[in-house]
């Protein structure tokens, strides 16, 4: 499986990469573009983060688009938030709203199928680093890292905040974890925001066990923090060599490891 990517570390702590992919599986033609296809990802999210190797933590990325099947929804296809507006296990429409396909969608085989050759293996591969490093820590942390554009009318209203942290409204972490981390984002001069339109998505809420250790808290960011937004509409933009987050993630990393670590 070319298209998952684990690194492995022995530190208590994981991130994962649900939708920093492009792949398209091989249906390319089924998609209206391809690059419409792809305009929705989390661009070079796992670079990015790509220093928390170097903390000991392992790194979780599918390369495959959330186009093909999101990997952060849950797979029985129920939303994560009724009543409003979002994109579907295997989505049909942009995050504008615009059609993905030219003749309608999968069918509930295609879906099945998808399911049974992404997002299972992915979740399979989590779910098993989240045992081995719960074997050797006394609790660890699961963080996952998203990115989306500033300004996307059909899912919020005006510019969303910088950093946006969710937690299930404090079910999938221990509060300190949420307020240390709260705590660095809001020092950091951005806006961010707890719990806002973006309460953690499928991953953080199905392996957020903080009574058993397991401590699962998302990251969305506004991606004007880390790159030329106006390029992300193009096929080939460069990344923004001095991020002007980056601090302020490297604080919030290696916040999330030193809760794991009893440290906070």
């Amino acid at each position: 499986m070319d298209w998952l990517r684990v690194h492995r570390g022995d530190a208590p702590l994981i991130l994962a990469f649900p939708h920093g992919g492009t792949d398209l599986a091989g249906l390319d033609d089924q998609f209206v573009s391809p690059w419409r296809a792809q305009l929705d990802t989390d661009w070079w999210i796992a670079d990015l983060y790509a220093f928390a190797a170097d903390l000991g933590a392992t790194l979780v990325a599918t390369d495959i688009s959330r186009s093909v099947i999101d990997m952060n929804r849950d797979p029985s296809g129920v939303s994560l938030y009724p009543g409003q507006a979002t994109t579907e296990l295997c989505p049909t429409t942009t995050f504008d709203g615009d059609p993905l396909y030219r003749f309608g969608g999968p069918d509930e085989t295609e879906i099945m199928q998808r399911l049974h050759l992404y997002h299972r293996p992915y979740h399979e591969a989590l779910a098993g680093e989240i045992d081995r490093l719960r074997a050797r820590h006394g609790r660890i942390t699961l963080y996952d890292a998203h990115s989306i554009r500033s300004h996307v009318p059909r899912l919020f209203d005006g510019e969303l905040p910088q950093f946006n942290i969710g937690s299930n409204d404090g079910a999938t972490c221990a509060p300190e974890l949420e307020t240390v981390i709260a705590n660095i984002c809001a020092a950091s001069g951005h806006s961010h925001v707890v719990n806002g339109r973006f309460k953690g998505g499928w991953t953080t809420r199905h392996y957020g066990r903080p009574d058993e250790g397991i401590h699962a808290i998302q990251m969305e960011l506004a991606q004007r923090g880390y790159m030329t937004e106006s390029a992300a509409l193009t096929e080939a933009a460069p990344l923004d060599p001095n991020p002007a987050i980056l601090p302020t993630l490297q604080q919030v990393i290696a916040a999330a490891l030193d809760f794991a670590k009893g440290q906070k």
